[in-house]
């Protein structure tokens, strides 16, 4: 029986990328992240995408009142995912939050073997996802692939690996 093998691109988004809270460590991840991406089509792996997604009160949620600078506003130019990632057809799971919650009842449905997380930002979206993965999923593989990640800094992108470690996930 063939393993069923899912890639999760994280908020691959242009605010995340060169926009409002943009670093120079998520635009050097973007061709390593296309590359994987072409990869896991061709060997026929699921590829979905999440999408930080906020609305013109962003100020005014928890969330915003933390980090008051106002991104991934839906509909905006900063909302959309970086040009050529997502195919059409492929999945995206807004979130208006850190992880998705629809993404782990669809990777739980489907009840894949391997679950690989590439994007930004390692220390909080691809953190939580991984571990909402991990606590649904618990007999997957859940892999995050380094390379392809980027935190809000170097030192907290480790950081963040690290505890992934700890959980059990296995850092490629």
């Amino acid at each position: 029986m063939e393993r069923k093998k899912l890639l999760v691109v994280v908020d691959m988004q242009n605010d995340f990328i060169d926009g409002a809270l943009g670093t120079p460590e998520a635009a050097a991840v973007l061709g390593k992240v296309r590359a994987r991406i072409e990869r896991a089509r061709r060997e026929g792996e699921t590829v979905v995408f999440t999408r930080d997604t906020h609305t013109a009160n962003y100020l005014k949620t928890n969330e915003g009142k933390r980090l008051p600078v106002p991104h991934c506003i839906e509909g905006s130019f900063g909302h959309a995912l970086a040009d050529g990632l997502a195919e059409e057809g492929e999945r995206i799971f807004d979130k208006p939050t850190f992880a998705s919650l629809a993404l782990g009842d669809f990777a739980a449905a489907e009840n894949f073997a391997s679950i690989e997380l590439i994007g930004v930002c390692t220390d909080i979206c691809v953190l939580s996802n991984a571990l909402l993965l991990k606590a649904l999923c618990p007999e997957a593989d859940v892999i995050v692939r380094a390379d392809c990640c980027a935190g809000v800094t170097p030192e907290r992108h480790e950081t963040a690996l690290d505890s992934m470690r700890a959980c059990q996930i296995d850092i490629l």
